[in-house]
This record gives structure tokens, C-alpha cells and sequence, in this order.
């Protein structure tokens, strides 16, 4: 594991330092697909429990298709899905910061990032951006939008499924948000993406938008101190 010097060596001159893009939308919405055909090559860490997840119920012997699971095999899955999201956004997810998950070490080197989530907790991912705010960070959203069918249809043909009734659930759940989301990152940093059948110029348009937000000095007064005291450290 890296240590916090060099996390911070290389925070300082990572064009990317100091932002955090979240991604919302329901299941089925491909929103690790949006990102990657949008966010690659920024130098952004992806922070997802779902792989640490999907570890996890490998290593405990629990299926990945949820829509035909026992309700004792449900209950060790929501046991594991929780310990997955402690590893992989320790203090995001509780009130102190505890130093525990991957995340935690990217917070500290001030890295960019790329926050993957459902959305239909607005709550919580008010939470997670308040705190991000306060470490500096300019926050920003994708906001990746199907409809209901083809999230439907996306979700009954990969292997880690839902029970339809989940999937209708939290795609009403992640619509109700769209405009709180919007409002509270406000237009400029809240980006849609319609991915029902979404092509290469769709995805450059957005790539594009993307990259200059990145790329644009960062705005956070808290951040503009950080690194000009690691700066001057540097002069002397």
C-alpha cells in the first residue's frame, strides 16, 4: 500500500486533484459503462463496492442472482453488501473518519474520484458531497437515465440480478432525485447522460464536457489553500 507522502506527492500535481464525480442511476442504468466511455484516461479513481461485493459473496458461497434467492441467503447477502461498502468508503460512510476503506486513502492524497451509486437515496449522497466539500473537493454528477423497460431488460440478463419488483422500486426511487440532484450540484456541474441507446457522439459530447470540468482549476477556497501550502512546502 502506498503511504500518505506519496499519496500527497502525487496529489499535488494530479490535473484531476481536488474533484470527485458522482454517478447516479438506477439498476440496469450502466453507469460503470457511461463511465468508463466518459471518465478513462483522467487519472479519476472509481470507487465501487459492487466488486468488492461480488468478492465477498464468491468467497461465502452466496449466489449472484438475487431475484431467486432464499431469505436466508438474502439476509447474508445484505450481512455481506454492508461490510463491502465499509471496505470500500469507510468514512463516507460513518460520522468520524476511521481510516479503514479504500477511499479513505484517496481522501487524504486529495485524488480525483469517481463515486459509483444508485441515487435513490438523495440523502446519502448529499452526505458523502457535504463531507467532500468540506476536505476541498468540487463535486460534480453524472446522472446516467434509462426507462424502466430497458432497465428492466439490462438487469434480467446479467448475471447479478434483481427481482423485477427491486428493479421498478429503485428506478422510481433514483427518478424522484432527478431534480434534487440537479438543484443541489446545480446545472453546471449535473450532467445526463440518456443511455437507453446512447452512441459514440453522445459519449464524446459528454467526454468532452467532462474533461473540462476536470481540468478547470479547482474552485474549492479549502483546496486552493491545501495546495499552495504543499507548494510552498516544495520551495523551501
Amino acid at each position: 500500500m502506498l503511504s500518505l507522502k506519496t499519496f500527497l506527492d502525487e496529489g499535488v500535481f494530479d490535473p484531476s486533484i481536488f474533484k470527485a464525480i458522482f454517478l447516479a442511476g438506477g439498476p440496469g442504468s450502466g453507469k460503470s459503462y457511461v463511465a468508463g466511455k466518459t471518465t478513462k484516461g483522467l487519472g479519476l479513481k472509481l470507487i465501487n463496492s459492487d466488486d468488492t461485493l461480488e468478492k465477498l459473496l464468491r468467497k461465502h458461497n452466496v449466489p449472484l442472482d438475487f431475484a431467486t434467492m432464499s431469505p436466508d441467503m438474502t439476509a447474508k447477502k445484505d450481512m455481506l453488501r454492508g461490510r463491502a461498502k465499509e471496505l470500500t468508503f469507510g468514512q463516507l460512510k460513518v460520522k468520524e473518519f476511521k481510516g479503514k476503506g479504500a477511499l479513505d486513502h484517496y481522501i487524504h492524497g486529495r485524488l480525483g474520484l469517481v463515486i459509483d451509486g444508485t441515487g435513490r437515496d438523495f440523502n446519502d449522497i448529499h452526505r458523502q458531497a457535504s463531507y467532500l466539500k468540506k476536505m476541498g473537493y468540487d463535486t460534480y454528477m453524472i446522472f446516467v437515465n434509462t426507462s424502466e423497460q430497458v432497465a428492466q431488460e439490462r438487469n434480467a440478463a446479467r448475471p447479478r440480478k434483481l427481482k423485477p419488483e427491486m428493479v421498478k422500486q429503485m428506478w422510481l426511487a433514483v427518478q424522484q432525485n432527478i431534480g434534487r440532484f440537479q438543484a443541489y450540484f446545480r446545472p453546471s456541474n449535473f450532467i445526463v447522460v440518456d443511455n437507453n441507446k446512447a452512441g459514440e457522439d453522445v459519449f464524446n459530447k459528454v467526454s468532452k464536457r467532462i474533461r473540462k470540468l476536470v481540468n478547470k482549476k479547482v474552485t474549492n477556497p479549502i483546496a486552493q489553500q491545501w495546495i499552495a501550502f504543499q507548494m510552498q512546502s516544495r520551495r523551501r
